[in-house]
């Protein structure tokens, strides 16, 4: 479940890093006119760029929390695993007094 969470999260990613790239096309194209719109798109076009990096670093630090989640059920259940193990042997020590 969570390996189709992070390949839908990487998918995204790469769809933004596509989109990253017409943008700075666009950029480009803009940035040397003086015309009152095409400022105002490229305007827009900077914080398009600039709200996909915050996605994109959002979707990090997801993937990131994502690893250390799976890190710690990793260790509850070896813990807990270890616990049962645990019991049993004091159980059989119980038993023999």
């Amino acid at each position: 479940m969570i390996d189709v969470i992070v390949y839908k999260l990487w998918e995204a990613v790469m769809d933004e890093t596509k989109l990253e790239n017409k943008l700075n096309e666009l950029l480009k194209e803009f940035g040397d006119t003086t015309d009152l719109q095409a400022s105002k798109l490229a305007k827009l076009a900077e914080q398009a760029q600039a709200n996909r990096k915050q996605i994109e670093n959002s979707i990090n630090r997801l993937l990131d929390t994502l690893d250390y989640l799976r890190v710690c059920i990793k260790y509850q259940a070896f813990d807990l695993e270890a616990t049962r193990r645990e019991n049993e042997y004091l159980r059989k020590l119980l038993e023999e007094i």
